[in-house]
C-alpha cells in the first residue's frame, strides 16, 4: 500500500513538472536573436558572451536598413530581439510602433557612451535607441594605379574610370551622392532634382564594377576596382591590408550614419537583448569590436584604449569638421518611392 502511494504521489508530481514546463522550449531562456549588419561584431565577442552568460546568440544578418526593415515587418512578432538600424530608420519604426521603449533600469554600461552623439533628431532622448558606432561614406582609391587628382564625386566621371568603381549598394546613400555632386540636398523630394540625379548617375554605370554593402573592400584589395564609394571602416580595412590607399572626403559632402541598439515591438528575449546591450557596452569589449571593424568610436572610454593605429587613421577615426558637414540621411515618408523608382532605373 505504502509503495502504491508513493508511486502515485511520483506520477502526480511528474504530471505537475510536466504542465509547468509544457509551455516551454529550449528557445525561450537564454537565447538573444540579433539581427545586424554583416561585418559589425566579431565571432570572438559573440563566443565570449556566451560563454560568461551561458546566453545563446542567434545571429542573422542584413546589407541595408530597407532589407532590415523588410525583415523585422515580415517576420512574427517576437521573431528578433535587438536589431542596429540607422538614424532615419529608427524614426521610421518609432512611427510605425516596432519598436520597445527602453528600460535604462536594465542597463549599467549606458553612461559610456558619449553625450555628444546622444538625444539626436530621430530619437529625442533616446527612448528607442542607443548609439552603438557612427560611419561616414568615403572615396577610398588604390594610388598605386590611380595617380589623378580626386576631390569630389565629379571627378568618378572620368571615362578612364571605367568598370572600375565600386559603390554600397545603399540607394539613399548613392543617390544622396548624385545629389550631393549636383548642389542639391541630399535629402530632396523635388522630382526635377531626382531627375538630375538619374541622369548623373546613368553617366557614372559605365564607371560601375559593382554594387556591394557586404564588403566592397574586397574589390580594393583583390585589385578587381581601383576606386570605391564605401562606409569609413572598409576603407581603413582596405588600407590595413593594403597600405596603398587614399581617404578622401568629398568637397561636396558626406553622409553620416549613426547605427543604434533597438529592441523591436514584441521581443522575446527582452532581458537577455539588455545583457547583451550591456556587454557591448563595456570598454573592454567595444574596443575589441572597433579593432576588428573601425567605424568611429562613440565609447568615450573605449576611446582611451584605442592606439595611434585607430586615432591616427581619419577613415577610422572620422575627423571632427567632417562630423560636422556631414548630412545624414532623413525619413522623406511616403516620397522614398521616388527613390525606389530611380534606384529600379539605374540598376
Amino acid at each position: 500500500m505504502k509503495s502504491g502511494i508513493r508511486f502515485g504521489s511520483l506520477f502526480l508530481i511528474s504530471f505537475f513538472l510536466l504542465f509547468l514546463c509544457s509551455g516551454c522550449s529550449s528557445d525561450d531562456v537564454g537565447v538573444v536573436n540579433v539581427l545586424n549588419w554583416s561585418s559589425y561584431i566579431p565571432d570572438s565577442v559573440i563566443r565570449d558572451f556566451e560563454q560568461e552568460t551561458g546566453i545563446q546568440v542567434n545571429y542573422s544578418t542584413y546589407s541595408s536598413n530597407e532589407e532590415c526593415l523588410a525583415k523585422v515587418s515580415s517576420a512574427k512578432e517576437g521573431t528578433y530581439d535587438l536589431i542596429f538600424p540607422s538614424d532615419y530608420m529608427i524614426e521610421i519604426m518609432i512611427y510605425r510602433n516596432m519598436l520597445e521603449k527602453f528600460d535604462y533600469s536594465k542597463l549599467q554600461n549606458e553612461g559610456n557612451i558619449d553625450s555628444f552623439y546622444l538625444n539626436q533628431s530621430f530619437d529625442p532622448g533616446n527612448q528607442y535607441s542607443l548609439p552603438f558606432v557612427m560611419a561616414s561614406t568615403v572615396i577610398a582609391v588604390n594610388r598605386e594605379h590611380i595617380s589623378d587628382e580626386i576631390r569630389s564625386y565629379s571627378d568618378l566621371l572620368n571615362d578612364k574610370y571605367r568598370n572600375n568603381i565600386t559603390l554600397i549598394d545603399d540607394q539613399r546613400i548613392i543617390i544622396g551622392m548624385a545629389l550631393l555632386a549636383n548642389g542639391y540636398d541630399m535629402n530632396t523630394v523635388d522630382e526635377s532634382e531626382l531627375n538630375v540625379a538619374k541622369e548623373w548617375l546613368l553617366q557614372l554605370k559605365p564607371n560601375i564594377k559593382a554594387f556591394d554593402s557586404d564588403s566592397p573592400k574586397n574589390f580594393l584589395i583583390t585589385e578587381e576596382a581601383d576606386i570605391a564609394v564605401l562606409w569609413n571602416a572598409e576603407a581603413a580595412l582596405a588600407y590595413q591590408e593594403m597600405g596603398n590607399i587614399e581617404f578622401i572626403y568629398p568637397e561636396e559632402g558626406t553622409a553620416l550614419s549613426m547605427d543604434n541598439f533597438a529592441i523591436p515591438k514584441g521581443a522575446r528575449h527582452r532581458e537577455e537583448a539588455y545583457q547583451f546591450i550591456d556587454y557591448i557596452l563595456r570598454e573592454d569589449v567595444m574596443k575589441e569590436i572597433i579593432e576588428s571593424y573601425p567605424y568611429k568610436n562613440v565609447n568615450w572610454k573605449t576611446q582611451k584604449l584605442l592606439d595611434s593605429n585607430y586615432l591616427d587613421n581619419i577613415a577610422s577615426n572620422i575627423p571632427s569638421y567632417i562630423i560636422e558637414q556631414g548630412i545624414y540621411v532623413e525619413n522623406i515618408g511616403e516620397s522614398v518611392k521616388l527613390y525606389d523608382k530611380l534606384w529600379a532605373e539605374i540598376k
